[in-house]
């Protein structure tokens, strides 16, 4: 399988992307591990999921995404650490760094590596370490990713800014209280069959429409958590994939964007553009669209944005996301089941980490290996990950194929 790329000389072939093997720890708190532990752990699930055997040493290179691990605790030359900590390092390794898409963007550009021919094996991952400081540090560390001088400086914080997207969607298209709690509820359900959840326990609408308010129209339930986590995924050339593992999953294709940083530059805050423009890069390298996706994990910072992935990514008409929610479309039993790991919601959100924590929940489901048969989503061909980098300043989009055709 080989991408065809048109440019203004002509059309530049390049070479298929497989993944061939992938590994994720639990999310959650881990006061006893720190980012080399945690790093580790996926590495070598990672390692025991490559059925047919694989010599570390044939690794090419490694992209790493990272926010700040440890926050703080090892800013420069992270990524050579980590590989260094596993036995591998004189791997042509670097740390991304792109907000909560840093992972996506980690995967992107070690798709592209391949892609390009320059390496044949290359390793993308992510890793973070979020429970080490107060939440009051927290949301000043984290406020940052968004624009520093015009947002955070202004008193705004994550919850705020996205609280402001789902107000003026509620006052653009008519979105109640109950749909963005709807989200939390559907995801939660799913974490519970999820053994690599930070939170495995169902919520009801009642609960979830009553927790401790944070940010008009947003309560406990509608915001991820902080966590740890690491998640590593083995890409490789797609006509080398069959000699490591009879059953590759094949990334079909991907896209990335940018947008403005604050939203106040933006000519809309319910829809991000970010998303848009690398959704219609993936889909078009794919040769597909959106009505071929049969399920996708997508980026639930706050319940309002897996609402805003819905219109952002395809799945529905401009303004009617939250009828997906009604008629039951998004559930794990739906016509597109939508987060099935449980979402940044229930499953976790280990900033770096995520991107690359979407694309091992997806092998595992294209390979008919979710952990609990009650989760694992049947007969799926095409699936479909989407990572965001702070309120939408940057997004990437990955469509994966089931490798048995």
């Amino acid at each position: 399988m080989k991408f065809k790329l048109l440019e203004k000389e002509g059309v530049v072939e390049l070479e298929g992307v497989a993944i061939i093997g992938a590994g994720q720890t639990r999310y959650g708190d881990f006061p006893t591990k720190g980012v080399k532990e945690l790093f580790a752990e996926a590495y070598l699930e990672m390692l025991q999921s490559v059925d047919q055997g694989l010599d570390p040493q044939m690794i090419q290179a490694a992209y790493i995404g990272c926010l700040s691990a440890g926050s703080g605790f090892q800013l420069g030359q992270l990524a050579p650490l980590l590989m260094g900590h596993v036995g591998l390092p004189h791997v042509n390794a670097v740390r991304i760094e792109n907000a909560c898409a840093s992972g996506g963007f980690a995967l992107y550009n070690a798709a592209c590596a391949v892609a390009s021919g320059k390496f044949d094996l290359v390793l993308a991952a992510g890793v973070e370490k979020m429970r080490d400081i107060s939440s009051s540090k927290g949301r000043y560390w984290l406020g940052v990713s968004g624009d520093t001088e015009y947002e955070r400086l202004a008193g705004s914080t994550f919850a705020g800014i996205y609280a402001l997207m789902a107000t003026r969607y509620m006052h653009e298209y008519g979105l109640k209280r109950e749909h963005l709690s709807m989200v939390a509820v559907k995801n939660h359900r799913n974490a519970v069959a999820n053994p690599k959840a930070q939170f495995r326990k169902a919520i009801t609408l009642e609960q979830a429409m009553n927790g401790t308010p944070v940010a008009y129209p947003f309560n406990i339930w509608d915001c991820s958590p902080t966590t740890d986590g690491a998640a590593v995924v083995l890409l490789c050339n797609a006509r080398l994939a069959r000699s490591f593992t009879s059953r590759p999953v094949y990334l079909k294709g991907f896209g990335a964007a940018s947008d403005y940083l604050a939203i106040h530059d933006r000519s809309s805050i319910t829809r991000l553009v970010a998303t848009r423009k690398a959704a219609a890069e993936a889909y078009r390298q794919a040769g597909i669209g959106p009505r071929d996706i049969d399920f996708a994990e997508v980026h639930d910072c706050f319940t309002i944005a897996e609402i805003l992935a819905y219109g952002d990514l395809g799945f529905c008409e401009e303004g009617r996301a939250h009828y997906l929610l009604e008629e039951g479309v998004t559930q794990l039993d739906g016509k597109l089941p939508v987060n099935a790991s449980g979402g940044l919601k229930a499953k976790g959100h280990p900033i770096g980490a995520t991107g690359c924590g979407m694309a091992y929940e997806i092998f595992r489901q294209l390979r008919g290996e979710a952990a609990e048969p009650s989760r694992q989503i049947k007969n799926a061909r095409f699936a479909l990950s989407h990572n965001v980098g702070g309120s939408g300043g940057t997004a990437a989009v990955f469509i994966y194929q089931r490798g048995d055709e």
